[in-house]
C-alpha cells in the first residue's frame, strides 16, 4: 500500500480490546475467517443460537457486494471504489473482487478497528489499494482524506455494507451517507446493504448482542433504508432483499432474508 492515511480519534492509537466482542471480528468468524478471539466466537455463537439466519445474512451481503462491483466495473465503467467499514479480510475482499472485474481498479478501504488496520498494513502493500484509518461518524474527514487518494473528478463506487446500524442516531445515519456522497462527482454510485427489523427473532438476537457491552447496532425498517438513496437513481431492480438483486444462474440465496440492498447512481 502506498498511502495509509490516519484519521482522528481511535484507529491505530487504540489497543485491540479482547474483553468485549467486536463486530468486525464476529463477522469474520461467521464468514469462516480466523481473525477473531474467544469473546467474539462466544458472542457469535450466542447470536446464531437465537437467530441462525445471521450467518446467511453475512454471506448474502458478501455475494451481493461481488455482483454489484462486477456490475459497476463491467457495465458502468467504474474504476475507483471506496469501501467504508471494510471489516477483516476473509475470502474475496473488495480489491480482489474489483480486480477480477477490472484489473486497473483502485480501492480505498475505510475503517478504524485497530486489528483491521494491522491487516491493512500487512496485506494491502501494493500501489492500487489504500486505507483510511477514520471513524464513520466523521464523513468530512473521511472525504478530505479520500480526496488525496482518489481522483474525485472521476466517478467512484461508494460501498457501505452492513455498518450503518452502528450509527445509532437515525438523523446522523442519513447525514453520514450524504456526507460521503456529496463530494463525489456525478456518475458515482452508492452500493448499500443493510439488515432490517422485519424478523422478531433477529431483533431479539440483536438486543441480546447489544447487552454484551459491544458497540450497539440498530436494525431499521425498509422505508428507512430507502431514505439512504434519496436524490439518487436506483438501478434495477431497485431496493430489494439480498438475493433478489440481479441474481445469477442457480438458487436465489437470501431472497427472503430480512435485508435490503441497492445500487444507485448520483445524477
Amino acid at each position: 500500500m502506498t498511502d495509509t492515511t490516519r484519521g482522528p480519534g481511535k484507529g491505530s492509537d487504540t489497543k485491540i480490546n479482547t474483553e468485549v466482542p467486536q463486530s468486525a471480528r464476529i463477522w469474520n468468524y461467521w464468514l469462516g475467517g480466523t481473525d477473531n478471539y474467544e469473546v467474539d466466537r462466544l458472542a457469535g455463537d450466542q447470536y446464531v443460537s437465537l437467530y441462525p439466519g445471521i450467518v446467511e445474512i453475512a454471506r448474502a451481503g458478501r455475494y451481493f457486494m461481488d455482483r454489484a462491483i462486477r456490475f459497476l466495473a463491467r457495465e458502468r465503467g467504474i474504476r475507483q471504489f471506496m469501501d467504508c467499514g471494510t471489516g477483516l479480510p476473509t475470502v474475496d475482499n473488495t480489491h480482489e473482487m474489483a480486480r477480477r472485474a477490472a484489473p486497473d481498479s483502485k480501492v480505498v478501504y475505510v475503517d478504524n478497528d485497530p486489528l483491521v488496520l494491522a491487516h491493512a498494513r500487512a496485506l494491502m502493500n501494493e500501489g492500487r489499494t489504500a486505507y483510511i484509518d477514520c471513524d464513520l461518524h466523521d464523513p468530512k474527514t473521511i472525504m478530505d482524506r479520500a480526496s488525496a487518494l482518489l481522483d474525485l473528478s472521476q466517478p467512484v463506487g461508494l460501498m457501505i455494507i452492513g455498518v450503518l446500524g452502528h450509527i445509532v442516531d437515525p438523523d446522523e445515519a442519513y447525514g453520514v451517507v450524504r456526507g460521503l456522497m456529496d463530494p463525489l462527482p456525478s456518475g458515482s454510485y452508492l452500493i448499500l446493504h443493510d439488515s432490517t427489523d422485519e424478523n422478531e427473532k433477529f431483533n431479539a438476537a440483536q438486543r441480546a448482542y447489544d447487552d454484551t457491552g459491544a458497540n450497539p447496532f440498530r436494525l431499521r425498517g425498509p422505508e428507512f433504508i430507502r431514505g439512504y438513496f434519496d436524490g439518487l437513481e436506483l438501478e434495477e431492480p431497485g431496493l430489494v432483499t439480498s438475493g433478489a438483486w440481479r441474481p445469477e444462474v442457480g438458487p436465489i440465496e437470501g431472497e427472503s432474508l430480512p435485508t435490503r440492498c441497492g445500487v444507485a447512481r448520483k445524477p
